[in-house]
């Protein structure tokens, strides 16, 4: 880089949704500055021991809940789950899961099975259409 080019930074929303942390969480430093491409870098290699504590017991973001809980946004969404959660209490769901969290896990699986049904069906359509016509005599 040249010496007269400033570094390309990023919002700590942006810094931290990389991280995969929740941002409120976060310490008001990192909360308040621009983060550098090598800032993040230099996090993700060598992390201080708040990012560590955080990504250890949380609070995580709405995707990091979810993907822990095995279920969607939209079904943490439709449970009415707004806030971000901590281990314990996202250990808590999983050791005791209310009626809510099976059936988005149910209705997780039975997306992603639709989803491979109609990307496989869809493959053996072109596949089908790729195949060189026989001879006709």
């Amino acid at each position: 880089m040249s010496p007269d080019r400033k570094p390309q930074t990023m919002k700590p929303l942006t810094a931290a949704n990389k991280l995969g942390i929740y941002l409120p969480a976060a310490p008001e430093e990192f909360r308040e500055s621009a983060i550098t491409r090598e800032d993040l870098e230099k996090l993700r290699t060598d992390p201080p021991a708040w990012l560590t504590e955080l990504r250890r017991t949380g609070p995580f973001p709405r995707d990091v809940v979810a993907r822990k809980l095995g279920i969607s946004h939209s079904g943490l969404a439709r449970a009415d789950v707004s806030d971000a959660l901590t281990t314990d209490q996202i250990d808590a769901l999983l050791a005791d899961p209310p009626a809510w969290l099976l059936r988005e896990r149910e209705s997780l699986v039975a997306v992603r099975a639709e989803n491979e049904r109609i990307k496989t069906k869809e493959a053996e359509r072109r596949a089908a259409t790729n195949r060189p016509a026989k001879n006709r005599a």
